[in-house]
C-alpha cells in the first residue's frame, strides 16, 4: 500500500473555480490541513494477465467528494495517469453514489470514503506495473475546495484478493439487465445552445425516490441538470446537452449513459434508440 498526500489548491484557483461550482467556496489562501488522504490498494491478478487495484480515498468527518457527474454543483473528478508504466488500458468501476441536497441544490457523491476499483490491462503481462499520476477532485463540508491528490505505486502482482475492493465492486449499480430494463428510447430536440434529450426508460421502480442522471456521449459535451418523473411503467428523464467547445454538437444515442439512483438500488444503462 502507498499512502498519498492531500495537496489543497489555494489562492485564485480556489476562489475562481470553487466559487462557481460549489455552494460556498473557501477563502483564498486558507489552510484547511489534510482533509483527505489517498492510498493505492492491490487486489491481485485477474484472468488474461490483467491486474486489479483501487484508489482508496479517506475523508475527514463531515467532508464529501463528488461522483463522475456531480449534479447541480460540484467538481467532477479528473484523473491523469501519465507516469504510469506497463498500462495498455485502464477501466474504473464507480460504486453507487449518494444524493445530497445542499442549499437547495442537488449534488451526487460520497462521504467518509471512496474506493474506486481500477482494472489494468498491461502492455506486457507479468511485467511490473506502476500506477503514477494525480486525481483532481472537489472536497466539500461547510466550504468547498478543489484539490489534487498525487499517487505513485508499484503494483504487487502476487497480492491476494482484497476484500475492500471486492466490496466496492459489489456496490456498483445494477446493469440494465439486472435492473430489468426492457427498453430505452430518446427524443432529441435542438435548443438555442445545444440539444434537449428526453429519454423514456421502461423499467420497474428502483425505489420510492428515483433520481435519473443523463451523461453525454463524448467529452465534447456536458449535460445540464436532469429532471425525471414516472409515467406508469416508464421513467422519463430529460436534460440539455451543451457543447464544451466551438465544435458542432453531434449526439450519438448509442453512447449516451443513463443512471437511475433509487432508494432500493441503482441502475446503469448504456444507449437508447430513436423515439
Amino acid at each position: 500500500m502507498t499512502i498519498l498526500t492531500h495537496l489543497p489548491l489555494v489562492g485564485l484557483l480556489v476562489t475562481g473555480i470553487a466559487a462557481s461550482l460549489c455552494p460556498s467556496a473557501s477563502p483564498a489562501g486558507e489552510d484547511w490541513g489534510t482533509v483527505a488522504t489517498l492510498e493505492v490498494l492491490d487486489g491481485g491478478s485477474l484472468e488474461g494477465g490483467r491486474y486489479l487495484g483501487a484508489l482508496h480515498l479517506r475523508l475527514e468527518p463531515g467532508w464529501k467528494t463528488y461522483w463522475r457527474s456531480p449534479g447541480d454543483a460540484g467538481i467532477p473528478p479528473r484523473f491523469d495517469w501519465r507516469g504510469s508504466q506497463n498500462v495498455a488500458d485502464l477501466r474504473i468501476t464507480w460504486p453507487t453514489p449518494a444524493v445530497f441536497e445542499t442549499s437547495g441544490m442537488r449534488t451526487i457523491g460520497y462521504h467518509d470514503e471512496l474506493v474506486l476499483p481500477v482494472e489494468i490491462t498491461p502492455r506486457q503481462p507479468g511485467a511490473p506495473i506502476r500506477l503514477k499520476g494525480q486525481m483532481e477532485l472537489g472536497l466539500c463540508k461547510d466550504v468547498c475546495i478543489p484539490s489534487e491528490l498525487v499517487f505513485d505505486h508499484a503494483a504487487d502482482l502476487a497480492a491476494p484478493r482484497n476484500p475492500t475492493i471486492v466490496a466496492a465492486l459489489a456496490a456498483r449499480p445494477y446493469t440494465a439487465a439486472e435492473g430489468r430494463v426492457t427498453g430505452v428510447s430518446c427524443r432529441l430536440a435542438p435548443t438555442p445552445y445545444g440539444m434537449k434529450v428526453t429519454a423514456r426508460i421502461r423499467m420497474p421502480s428502483a425505489g420510492a425516490e428515483e433520481v435519473a442522471v443523463i451523461e453525454g456521449s463524448s467529452p465534447e459535451m456536458m449535460a445540464g441538470e436532469t429532471r425525471s418523473w414516472r409515467e406508469g411503467g416508464e421513467l422519463v428523464a430529460e436534460s440539455e446537452l451543451l457543447p464544451t467547445g466551438n465544435a458542432p454538437l453531434a449526439v450519438d444515442r448509442s453512447a449516451l449513459r443513463f443512471t437511475v439512483l433509487g432508494t432500493s438500488h441503482a441502475v446503469d444503462i448504456r444507449g437508447c434508440t430513436a423515439g
